[in-house]
């Protein structure tokens, strides 16, 4: 079974900067590819950045130039960097981790329990 976690969230003022991680533990094979998703309230997940398991990386209109996402420097984690953020942003932010648990390589998909950001002065 593979575990996702996310961490990194909270309040920060308009115009500022959050680091997000997610860490994929547990019986983790082999990773396809890690996404993040926003809820805003009231609202559906929606995509803002994926990596691939080969380092290719794509992301929502809404947060080009302004979020990126990256393999973190320990093994199965990944990072959101968010910039100029501002109020839009607000949400809980989710990882889905499409990962394979074990030596058949079948694909599973994993999701995080979420983190709040909170964009606000």
């Amino acid at each position: 079974q593979v575990q996702v976690v996310e961490s990194g969230g909270g309040l920060v003022q308009p115009g500022g900067s959050l680091r997000l991680s997610c860490a994929a533990s547990g019986t983790v094979f082999k990773i396809y590819s890690v996404s993040w998703y926003q809820q805003r309230p009231g609202k559906q997940r929606e995509l803002v950045a994926i990596i691939d398991e080969d380092g290719g990386t794509d992301y929502a209109d809404s947060v080009k130039g302004r979020f990126t996402v990256s393999r973190g420097s320990a093994k199965n984690t990944v990072s959101l960097q968010m910039n100029s953020l501002n109020p839009d942003d607000t949400a809980v932010y989710y990882c889905y981790v499409g990962a394979a648990p074990d030596i058949t390589l079948r694909r599973y998909d994993y999701w995080g329990q979420g983190t709040q950001v909170t964009v606000a002065s």
